[in-house]
């Protein structure tokens, strides 16, 4: 946590991967050194640990904080990110808290995003770096970046999706009231021309969707519930999701069929007819084509005991 640190970015993986029975986390918040750090917003934070924190972690969260268009974080926090993940430790930027990870120059030839205010400064003050301002997060594998606050809700439970699959995500975003999860390659903010009711009732058209995966699923279908013409629909789909609609839905059968293999003993030519792909063969080939996995193989790495 660097001066300035904003109140929702720390709050937000300080919660999602708060240590309790049903998650395998420990949390711990530091500073560069122990003791207060002046937050923004009007806040500031007793915090427990210093650096020395970064170098038990197996996942570091670097929160926004204020005027990083002008100030470098510490060297001490540079070099000890970097330690950090030289020794095989993720670090997931919320924020303006890419300019940290941006300092240290793990960022340099990669994809990243902020705040889309501050998405030019970064450019500017660290060009090697490839800015993405329409995006809500960027996974490079071991660094991985977000925009503005909410979207590192977005970034926590991808996060957990990959840990430990979809079921503990979903279950951490009932928790958090939050939507179960938006495509890193949803755009920041949409358009203001879009009048707002029609972004509620798409939205409302997503959640019928997604309660009938395992019935036939056309764009003229989805246009026709959402009330528009599905050339409309298609292109504020695409605005809102980051996805076509044929492909959202594909990737919600997936989902749930990813969650039919975490939690059910259900074959995979059970679960094919369950999602809506109709044959093992057809869940196969897109659950490859999407996650670079069978359904057996994901079902062993997420099945407790297998």
């Amino acid at each position: 946590m660097l001066e300035g640190a904003k109140p929702l970015d720390v709050g937000i993986p300080a919660q999602v991967f708060a240590t309790r029975a049903s998650m395998p986390y420990e949390v711990r918040v530091c500073g560069a050194a122990p003791g207060l750090v002046t937050g923004g917003d009007g806040l500031a934070y007793h915090v427990a640990h210093g650096l020395d924190a970064l170098a038990w972690a197996d996942l570091v969260f670097v929160p926004g904080y204020r005027f990083p268009d002008r100030d470098d974080p510490p060297q001490a926090v540079v070099d000890a990110l970097v330690a950090a993940h030289d020794r095989g430790a993720r670090l997931a930027a919320i924020s303006t808290g890419a300019f940290a990870l941006a300092a240290t120059g793990l960022l340099d030839g990669r994809r990243a995003t902020t705040h889309w205010h501050y998405t030019r400064a970064l450019t500017a003050r660290h060009p090697l770096v490839r800015v993405d301002e329409n995006v809500l997060f960027v996974d490079e594998g071991s660094v991985l970046t977000s925009a503005g606050a909410a979207s590192g809700i977005d970034l926590c439970l991808h996060i957990l999706r990959g840990d430990l699959g979809v079921a503990a995500s979903n279950h951490a975003a009932r928790r958090l009231v939050a939507a179960p999860y938006r495509s890193g390659g949803q755009a920041q903010y949409v358009p203001r021309s879009v009048p707002e009711p029609l972004g509620e009732r798409f939205a409302a058209t997503r959640e019928w969707a997604l309660h009938r995966l395992d019935e036939p699923l056309s764009l003229e279908a989805l246009a026709r519930h959402a009330a528009v013409s599905p050339r409309t629909f298609s292109r504020r789909f695409v605005e809102d999701t980051g996805y076509t609609p044929m492909q959202w839905v594909m990737r919600a059968r997936i989902d749930l069929a990813r969650e039919l293999l975490e939690r059910s003993e259900r074959s995979v030519e059970q679960i094919a007819n369950d999602v809506g792909l109709g044959t093992g063969t057809n869940l196969r080939m897109h659950f490859q084509r999407i996650l670079g996995t069978t359904p057996s193989e994901y079902r062993r790495t997420f099945t407790r005991g297998e």
